[in-house]
């Protein structure tokens, strides 16, 4: 079953007079319980793909799909609920709440979709288990490693139980031994739960997490294959 999936999507931005183009007709499918990356230089555009799919943006043409239904031009508010109820997103900078703790933070999708104490209570508990971050559930932002804050982060993306995570260089600002950790985390997450993970890197060291590589080039894709064939 399709998660994703996006039809000769193009995405130019305007600056004035002056237009870039950063997808230039992008066409693939994601499928679920996947664990892909979109690899590429700085500039490839697997990052405004990443968006598009996340339903952050609009494409200038072409047409995205989240789980069957066309998202590609749908307004702001429409586009909130489906990242609400679909999608999760783990980004470079954590994008934690410096004022909450770990469970408070974890919490927070849940405290938005309106459940319940008891309800809340239950899930937060399940992913600090999951992430093994039980025993930081009442530390703040400012307490926890980066690799801690990153896991914490993927709870949080989790919480709400979304059929698709998306993470945007989920390792760029962590050490080896931590970066490991958390792809070590969302690998076993996949796997665990099924839940589907698209996440965008250059780094050699979480391309090797991947069993399916997408290389863009110039907002193209110039490879799309099980990584052993990539």
């Amino acid at each position: 079953m399709e998660v994703a999936k996006t039809e000769n999507v193009t995405r130019v931005y305007k600056t004035g007079k002056i237009e870039t183009q950063a997808l230039g007709g992008v066409s693939l499918a994601i499928d679920k319980g996947e664990f892909t990356a979109l690899v590429g230089p700085s500039g490839s555009g697997k990052t405004t793909l990443l968006q598009l799919i996340g339903c952050l943006d609009q494409p200038t043409s072409g047409k995205v799909y989240i789980n069957g239904k066309d998202v590609s031009t749908l307004n702001r508010n429409q586009r909130a609920d489906v990242r609400r109820g679909t999608i999760g997103f783990v980004f470079q900078f954590f994008a934690l709440i410096p004022t909450l703790t770990a469970y408070e933070n974890i919490e927070m999708p849940l405290l938005l979709i309106g459940q319940n104490s008891r309800q809340r209570s239950e899930r937060v508990k399940e992913l600090l288990e999951w992430v093994d971050m039980t025993t930081y559930a009442d530390h703040r932002p400012d307490q926890l490693s980066g690799g801690q804050q990153q896991r914490v982060a993927v709870a949080r993306a989790l919480a709400t139980q979304p059929s698709l995570i998306l993470a945007d260089e989920p390792t760029a600002n962590l050490d080896t031994p931590n970066g490991k950790q958390v792809m070590d985390t969302m690998t076993r997450l996949n796997q665990e739960t099924g839940v589907t993970f698209v996440f965008a890197t250059h780094d050699p060291r979480v391309i090797q997490y991947a069993r399916r590589i997408i290389t863009l080039r110039d907002g193209v894709i110039a490879s799309n294959g099980a990584a052993s064939a990539v």
